[in-house]
């Protein structure tokens, strides 16, 4: 399935211009990423707006995207994969623990009983990664799966690397056949795996980041992005991956075909 597809684009939101004119440029598929504060103490204002589980899907389908970017990160010993941004348990019930020493299931404080505590999916539970993808396919999204650095200890360790990599790999390839999925890490290690494991399913060039501003909580508006977005959308990117999916929907009105 080629991700060089042309989309719908939807009626501009209120107070966002359409352009004058339509473009000679194919329309991107738009995959939504979930800001996170590059301020100081970014963990402490963090509300938690990663498409990890389905509420946050359904704003996302709602809001025009196409795919998806989630997050896999592995518990204790790499015993299951599981979609959760941060490093710990910041932002989740319970006392502060990093995922990679939680169990999934067993003891107290295990992660699968632990819910969101703040943000727009407060009182959402950790999804794991079969979970995720099944729930991105019923909606008809793209999966961008990023394989989070934390991941690498237990990715690369003797005696757990053979299961911990099964957790991954082993969800992608009971399903690629089915849906499309993509799959990056910005570590060059993981990466470097992946494109043994998965040499199809690299990200490679696809959903190229477009926005310009720095996300902070609250957000900022979206209008400081608009240079960027025109500059990306000018090199007719088969994809980009957004902040703001609902607004730059909008924005692609009138600017492509």
């Amino acid at each position: 399935m080629s991700l060089a597809v042309a989309v719908a684009v939807t009626v501009p939101a209120a107070g966002l211009p359409a352009h004058a004119a339509r473009a000679a440029v194919a329309c991107p598929q738009v995959f939504g990423h979930g800001g996170y504060p590059t301020g100081a103490d970014p963990w402490e204002r963090d509300k938690i707006r990663q498409p990890n589980n389905p509420r946050a899907l359904d704003d996302q389908k709602s809001w025009g995207a196409d795919g998806v970017e989630g997050d896999v990160q592995l518990t204790r010993q790499g015993t299951k994969a599981v979609m959760w941004h941060n490093t710990s348990t910041n932002g989740l019930t319970g006392a502060r623990q990093n995922i990679t020493d939680l169990w999934w299931a067993a003891g107290t404080g295990n992660l699968r009983s632990r819910t969101i505590t703040r943000g727009p999916y407060t009182g959402e539970r950790v999804y794991t990664l079969r979970e995720w993808l099944d729930q991105v396919r019923s909606r008809g999204l793209v999966a961008l799966l990023e394989i989070k650095p934390e991941t690498k200890p237990i990715l690369s360790s003797a005696t757990y690397a053979t299961a911990a990599w099964k957790e991954i790999s082993d969800p992608i390839k009971e399903r690629q056949g089915a849906q499309r999925i993509l799959v990056y890490s910005t570590d060059t290690w993981i990466q470097a795996e992946l494109a043994e494991r998965h040499p199809t399913l690299l990200k490679g060039g696809a959903a190229r980041w477009t926005d310009s501003v720095a996300w902070e909580e609250p957000p900022p508006s979206w209008t400081g992005n608009t240079a960027r977005w025109q500059s990306v959308l000018a090199a007719a990117p088969a994809s980009v991956m957004t902040n703001y999916t609902k607004e730059y929907r909008a924005w692609l009105k009138g600017a492509c075909a």
